[in-house]
C-alpha cells in the first residue's frame, strides 16, 4: 500500500482508505464537511506524488495543475506527500454585520483582506478558527470588499448557530474559494431564464438575477422561491421592487400549502423551455427533480446549471 506523508510524519495507507480517512485515524484534524467531493473543504495540495484525477473533479484547471486536490476521495495509488493550501488559495476574512433575512435565514456580511474574485453565484467555504468549515453560496455581486452569504439557521448546527449567537463583528474566519460553475455568463443577452431555488438556494439565484440585470440581460428572467409555507421565504421585498424596476424580470414565490409542489408549479406555468437557460440551487433531491423537469419540458442539459446543497457529513 502507497504511503501518505503529511508535517514529516508518514503514514500507510489502508485499503480503500481516502487521505481523509488516513488522516483523521492517526489524529490529525483536518476540516472536512462533505465527504462526497464537493464543498471542497478538505483541499489540499501534494508537494510530492500525484494524486489521482479523480480527487480532482470540480477543482480549478489552475489548482489541479499545481497539484491540489480533495482529501475526502483522493484514494492514492502510489507515494504521496501532501500540506495544507498556501496563502493563495485561503484568504482572511473578517465578519462585519449580520441580520436576521427570516426566522431562520441569517444575512452574514464579511470583509476580505483581499479582493475575492467570484461571480454571484458561487460558493465559498467558511474556515473557523477551530478548523470547523462549511461552505456557503454567494448573494453579493463581485464589486467590492464585502461578501454576502445567507445562512440557515438549523437546530444543532455548530456554524451556524454560532454565526447567528456569539460570533461578532471583527471576528476572524479563513474563506477559500471561489468555487462552483453556477453563474450568469453574458453573450445571449435575448434568452429568456428561468432560476428556481428552495430555501437558502435563493442566495445565488439573488445573485445571479441582479448580475444578469447589471450586465444587461433583455429577455425575459424569471425566478421562483419555493417553500413550505410564507415563514419559509425571504427577500420579498426586495426582490418585488427589483421586478417593478425591470419588466422583464418577474418574481414568484411558489408556497407548498398554496400552489402545490414546485415541479409541478413550473410544468404548468413554463411547458416548454426550448431555448431557455435554467439555474436551479437548493437540497439536492429537489435540485434533481427540478433539473429533470427542465429537461423533459425541452431545456438543453448543457443549459441546465445547478449548485446542489449537499449536507455536512455533521450538523449545521
Amino acid at each position: 500500500m502507497p504511503f501518505l506523508t503529511w508535517d514529516g510524519q508518514r503514514v500507510e495507507m489502508r485499503p480503500t482508505e481516502t487521505v481523509l480517512d488516513a488522516l483523521l485515524r492517526v489524529g490529525v484534524p483536518l476540516s472536512h464537511s462533505c465527504r462526497a467531493g464537493v464543498c471542497q473543504s478538505c483541499l489540499l495540495h501534494a508537494t510530492q506524488g500525484a494524486a489521482p484525477q479523480g480527487s480532482q473533479a470540480g477543482l480549478k484547471p489552475t489548482l489541479a495543475g499545481q497539484g491540489y486536490f480533495l482529501a475526502c476521495v483522493c484514494r492514492p495509488d502510489q507515494d504521496l506527500t501532501a500540506e495544507l493550501p498556501g496563502p493563495g488559495v485561503r484568504t482572511i476574512t473578517r465578519l462585519v454585520a449580520k441580520s436576521w433575512l427570516s426566522e431562520t435565514v441569517l444575512r452574514v456580511a464579511l470583509e476580505c483582506d483581499e479582493p475575492l474574485h467570484h461571480r454571484a453565484g458561487q460558493y465559498l467555504t467558511l474556515f473557523r478558527i477551530d478548523g470547523l468549515s462549511r461552505s456557503y453560496s454567494i448573494a453579493s455581486l463581485p464589486d467590492g470588499m464585502i461578501i454576502e452569504l445567507h445562512v440557515r439557521v438549523i437546530p444543532n448546527g455548530r456554524m451556524s448557530n454560532w454565526l447567528a449567537g456569539t460570533a461578532n463583528p471583527g471576528t476572524e474566519l479563513t474563506a477559500q474559494g471561489p468555487a462552483g460553475n453556477c453563474f450568469y455568463m453574458p453573450g445571449a443577452p435575448e434568452q429568456p431564464l428561468l432560476l428556481v431555488g428552495t430555501g437558502t438556494g435563493l442566495a445565488p439565484l439573488y445573485g445571479i438575477v441582479r448580475d444578469a440585470l447589471g450586465q444587461g440581460h433583455t429577455g425575459p428572467i424569471w425566478l421562483y422561491h419555493g417553500a413550505l409555507d410564507e415563514r419559509g421565504l425571504y427577500l420579498v421585498h426586495e426582490l418585488e421592487e427589483l421586478a417593478a424596476r425591470h419588466p422583464h424580470f418577474r418574481y414568484r414565490p411558489a408556497l407548498l400549502s398554496r400552489d402545490g409542489p414546485l415541479p409541478q408549479v413550473l410544468q404548468a406555468a413554463h411547458p416548454k423551455l426550448a431555448g431557455w437557460r435554467g439555474f436551479v440551487c437548493g437540497d439536492p433531491q429537489i435540485v434533481d427533480v427540478l433539473k429533470k423537469r427542465l429537461f423533459l419540458a425541452g431545456m438543453a442539459s448543457r443549459e441546465i446549471n445547478s449548485d446542489a446543497f449537499v449536507p455536512t457529513a455533521s450538523p449545521g
